[in-house]
């Protein structure tokens, strides 16, 4: 129970008995009681909202792995080696010559 013993916990029990005057307990028990309950309804919103996170991340996912497959794709594609087909590096190199002689003339 917050990190302390049942034994820890009786001590400070005793403390407070021996301090607090028998007049004020129901006020230390009424404020003990909101506190208690102030501090579920933080702990049932803290879990609320991180369930929500959990269900926005759930439903973020399959489209973080669309996008991702899809980018892999495109960049598989874009950086294939051209094939081999009309054009080879010969008759490339010719053409860019024959018209360097061309606009040199």
């Amino acid at each position: 129970m917050f990190g302390i013993s049942w034994s820890e916990f009786l001590v400070i029990l005793l403390v407070a008995v021996l301090v607090i005057p028998a007049r004020m307990w129901p006020d230390v028990a009424r404020f003990l009681a909101k506190a208690v309950t102030f501090i579920r309804k933080l702990i049932w919103k803290i879990t609320d909202a991180s369930e929500q996170i959990k269900q926005q991340i759930d439903l973020e996912k399959p489209i973080d792995d669309l996008i991702r497959t899809t980018t892999a794709d495109m960049l598989n594609g874009i950086s294939e080696p051209l094939k081999k087909g009309k054009y080879d590096n010969k008759t490339v190199k010719t053409k860019v010559k024959t018209k360097k002689k061309r606009t040199s003339k």
